[in-house]
């Protein structure tokens, strides 16, 4: 099991991957890798796979932001009996008791994580993205902007500032990288805050727009439908950037 929860065998910390991603299932007749109804699919040398698919040494999958290369071990039964052990060590490490704390504590302590996160890389990241460094900026900020993601799926309170920061570095990212996912995590987040995007990130995601191949169009109305039934206590500000949006949703029509 590939993904974001902990109960994978393969975690990956990156905002673009889901919590139960993808399967690669190894036996005697080779191994094959089946999506698992993920928000952003998978990526078998470049094409998205609808079904399980076989995959050869060699072969490239993408998931998420993160590209994978089968390779065949020197005695493929030999590499299984490893795989297998590797797992089983990992899920028992990940059943450790882990110390107890009130749910209050809990969720100061995470959002604590989260803004000193953000506190802590935005600058490197900054400056990776500067020198034109995307994959290492993109590198830097999975983790984090998944956490944020998270949270905000499971309809945790976000400190707005936080919101907006990691919303402002998923833009940029999707305009150095030209991945649709990254503006499309942008929109999730505001359409669960249920608020216009701030004016530096709409001017982020006009370059992302032009950049990136495709983004999810229909999450997108679906944020700008939320924007209309509020739009009668928006201030004049928050209507201009309403009108913004709308012109998002043009730009994405026509690429």
């Amino acid at each position: 099991m590939v993904g974001r929860s902990a109960t994978c065998q393969l975690s990956l910390d990156d905002a673009l991957v889901s919590r139960r991603h993808a399967m690669f299932v190894i036996s005697k007749d080779g191994v094959t890798v089946e999506d698992l109804q993920s928000r952003n699919g998978v990526i078998v040398n470049g094409q998205r796979i609808t079904s399980r698919v076989p995959v050869q040494p060699g072969d490239k999958v993408v998931i998420g932001s993160q590209e994978l290369t089968l390779q065949k071990g020197r005695d493929g039964r030999d590499a299984i009996g490893r795989v297998t052990a590797n797992i089983r060590r990992t899920m028992a490490a990940r059943s450790d008791p882990a110390p107890t704390s009130s749910p209050e504590q809990d969720s100061e302590l995470s959002m604590v994580r989260r803004v000193d996160a953000f506190n802590l890389l935005a600058g490197v990241a900054e400056k990776a993205l500067a020198m034109g460094r995307a994959e290492e900026a993109e590198r830097l900020l999975a983790a984090p902007l998944a956490d944020v993601v998270d949270a905000s799926r499971a309809g945790k309170p976000l400190v707005p500032a936080l919101v907006d920061l990691a919303a402002r570095f998923a833009a940029k990212l999707a305009t150095a990288t030209a991945k649709g996912p990254w503006a499309d995590c942008v929109i999730e987040l505001y359409q669960a805050q249920g608020r216009p995007c701030s004016a530096q990130v709409i001017d982020e995601l006009y370059n992302a727009f032009r950049k990136v191949n495709a983004v999810d169009l229909a999450r997108l109305r679906a944020y700008l439908a939320v924007l209309h039934e509020k739009q009668a206590t928006f201030g004049p500000a928050e209507r201009f950037l309403l009108q913004r949006i709308e012109g998002l949703e043009r730009l994405a029509v026509l690429r």
